[in-house]
């Protein structure tokens, strides 16, 4: 709770995963992927309850051992076609009522309490209906294009970028998957945490970024985890 607004972290994890198979309960570092972003929201100084919602019992099970509710999805809710607002509105018609839901994409691994707290502060200081997180792009977007069947590059770059060095280009920002924050309400009324006004970007570094998606995803966080518990502590 944050100045009497209360806030609900909703965790999704459906059980079929086709890049990488039961990824959500792959031992990353020591415990299952999902619960990285379970002890985050625990954590968190703001989040009044924590929830998972799956559709498969070994998932739901993991998840209770951390000390979390768990909700289980319908099957209909977990299929390729479902969204995760579907899954969203079942759990927030599962539960009493919370002025804020937050959710907590278990591929975000290196997102924690201070990230989560960080977004729920700047969203009450702006006093702000929703708020996302995102991050500095790797290459900027300026420097990519489509390819036609040929292959032929001419004019995929524009004429003025041909000698820009990409410290003289804008900074783009891209959506990390990490936090997505909105009024009850108006989540429900958009079915989207896009929301068209008073909508604003909370950003984070790209190494605490990371969202699995494959094999390799889950590998990068692996090392960045292992490489940061190995660092001397810093004064």
């Amino acid at each position: 709770m944050l100045e009497g607004k209360t806030f609900l972290a909703i965790i999704p994890a459906r059980g079929g995963s086709k890049r990488l198979p039961r990824k959500n309960i792959l031992d990353l570092s020591g415990k299952p992927l999902i619960a990285w972003s379970i002890e985050a929201a625990l954590e968190s100084k703001y989040i009044d309850k924590v929830i998972v919602s799956s559709d498969d019992d070994e998932i739901l099970d993991v998840s209770h051992s951390y000390g979390v509710e768990c909700i289980k999805r319908p099957d209909n809710l977990a299929s390729d076609t479902a969204t995760t607002f579907d899954a969203l509105k079942h759990t927030i018609e599962s539960v009493s009522k919370y002025d804020y839901i937050v959710l907590l994409q278990p591929t975000s691994p290196l997102r924690t309490a201070k990230h989560i707290d960080e977004a729920i502060e700047l969203l009450n200081a702006k006093n702000a209906d929703a708020v996302i997180s995102v991050c500095e792009m790797e290459h900027s977007p300026l420097w990519s294009n489509t390819l036609p069947e040929d292959k032929t590059m001419e004019q995929f770059l524009q004429s003025d970028l041909l000698n820009k060095r990409s410290q003289d280009l804008p900074t783009y920002y891209r959506l990390n998957g990490a936090i997505y924050i909105a009024t009850t309400d108006k989540l429900l009324e958009a079915k989207s945490f896009f929301l068209q006004n008073n909508i604003f970007a909370y950003v984070m570094d790209q190494e605490s970024s990371v969202d699995i998606d494959t094999l390799l995803d889950f590998k990068f966080a692996q090392i960045l985890i292992e490489n940061n518990s190995s660092e001397p502590l810093k004064d």
